[in-house]
């Protein structure tokens, strides 16, 4: 029998607190962000995991020499933890002795350890794995990373279950000419727009489910708002009486969400000069009084009376927040014709749907409603959008054999984070953005 051995769990790493270690000597690692020279000595600042650590090498001390190092050389050290006020963190690591990791083939094209990153837009998506070295860059996707770990807690909290559905799919869930085709061994499938389907179908194997993951859509916009992959945080819930109470959920989601940040990334927050949004209730208005109302209000003419344009969003929250302070604000009761094949029709007014929108400093981040559950009904509504109910065999079998009542909603992460961030273009909440004109890096 061959030898063997065994395979130990890791050990946890958090953020090292090195201030209570003053006079000891400590190892570490990450890239040099920065080296500032001075006479016999040089501030070394080194990015690690968990933030920017300053280093000092001095002639007399450290057993290297400077030139060993340069920006983005990874290096392991031994350093010695010296209490100094003057430093943001209270103390700074004297370098004693440090071993080369790897060295850059070649110089950075601009600077990634300045606050601010002196460079186009464009250049800045380019060159996109060399900006995420940024502190500030990189605390975008730890607040984004925190977000996630709070709307899973506040779900799983509330009997929530988490679902990992299919992303290459038979049919679209909305259908229409934004679907991404493919050929799959010979026949068509498409990846998903949502995870809308299955998501209504676990509602009848766990009543609540939830989905955080890559959607696609493939519109040809060319805006500052869109993607054409993005990631959806989806919930479902079902036995509802119901859509308010999916707005109810989404309030208490938000609010608790709002409350973690603030608990768990103060720093990130800092460097990024978020305000987070005060969440208490969230007003509602239906759709078509929103309109008439910023009509009003700002003497403008209506030209479409079943969808919002991107300057009625930013109006509306900003007659609402005048109103109310706050800077959400649903719009419910959505045209029929705006709305998929799957959202329920107010009874008594089948022009309108059980459905909203959740609007955040003028931009839309969420969509969500009541879904049909009752066969009959899905189906004469498939028939009467020309849809052939037989194209969605798997579906309605949701419906065939009993569905609870249930409903759910969607939330672009992107959007909710370049809202809160004060971003004017949602690509810079995108870790690697994908739109009509990027597919790298």
């Amino acid at each position: 029998m061959g030898e063997f051995h065994f395979v130990e769990a890791a050990q946890g790493r958090g953020k090292e607190n090195y201030k209570s270690r003053a006079g000891q000597t400590v190892s570490l690692h990450g890239a040099v962000g920065k080296i500032r020279k001075m006479s016999g000595f040089a501030f070394v600042l080194l990015r690690t995991s968990a933030g920017t650590e300053q280093c000092v090498w001095e002639e007399r001390e450290s057993e290297f020499p400077l030139e060993l190092l340069c920006e983005e050389t990874c290096i392991e050290a031994e350093a010695v933890v010296r209490e100094e006020p003057r430093a943001r963190a209270g103390y700074e690591l004297r370098l004693k002795r440090v071993r080369v990791l790897s060295a850059p083939a070649r110089e950075l094209p601009f600077a990634v350890g300045n606050r601010e990153i002196n460079t186009s837009f464009e250049k800045m998506l380019d060159y996109r794995p060399l900006v995420l070295r940024n502190e500030r860059e990189r605390a975008v996707f730890r607040l984004q990373a925190c977000l996630c770990r709070a709307f899973r807690e506040y779900l799983e909290g509330q009997g929530f279950v988490e679902a990992h559905t299919p992303k290459l799919v038979s049919e679209g869930a909305e259908g229409g000419a934004n679907i991404f085709r493919l050929d799959y061994f010979g026949r068509p499938a498409y990846l998903a727009q949502s995870p809308q389907f299955y998501k209504q179908i676990l509602t009848g194997v766990f009543e609540r489910v939830y989905e955080i993951g890559p959607v696609f859509r493939a519109e040809k916009h060319d805006t500052s708002r869109h993607l054409n992959e993005y990631t959806g945080v989806d919930f479902e819930m079902g036995y509802i009486s119901g859509f308010e109470e999916i707005m109810e959920m989404e309030t208490g989601m938000l609010r608790f969400a709002m409350e973690y940040l603030e608990q768990n990334a103060a720093e990130e927050l800092a460097l990024r000069d978020v305000r987070l949004p005060k969440i208490d209730r969230i007003p509602a208005v239906r759709f078509h009084e929103a309109k008439e109302r910023i009509a009003a209000k700002y003497r403008r003419t209506i030209s479409d009376y079943e969808d919002f344009e991107p300057e009625e969003e930013r109006l509306l929250c900003e007659l609402i927040q005048k109103e109310t302070g706050s800077e959400f604000v649903f719009v419910t009761h959505y045209p029929s014709a705006k709305r998929p094949f799957y959202a329920m029709d107010t009874p008594g007014n089948p022009e309108v749907t059980e459905s909203f929108d959740l609007l955040f400093r003028g931009l839309e981040v969420t969509t969500g409603g009541q879904r049909i559950h009752n066969c009959a009904q899905q189906i004469e509504k498939m028939e009467r959008r020309g849809m052939n109910p037989e194209d969605f065999e798997s579906y309605l079998m949701l419906h065939r054999y009993g569905a609870p009542p249930h409903g759910g909603l969607g939330l672009g992460l992107e959007r909710l984070t370049a809202r809160l961030l004060g971003m004017e273009n949602v690509r810079q909440a995108a870790l690697f953005p994908r739109d009509i004109h990027r597919l790298t890096p």
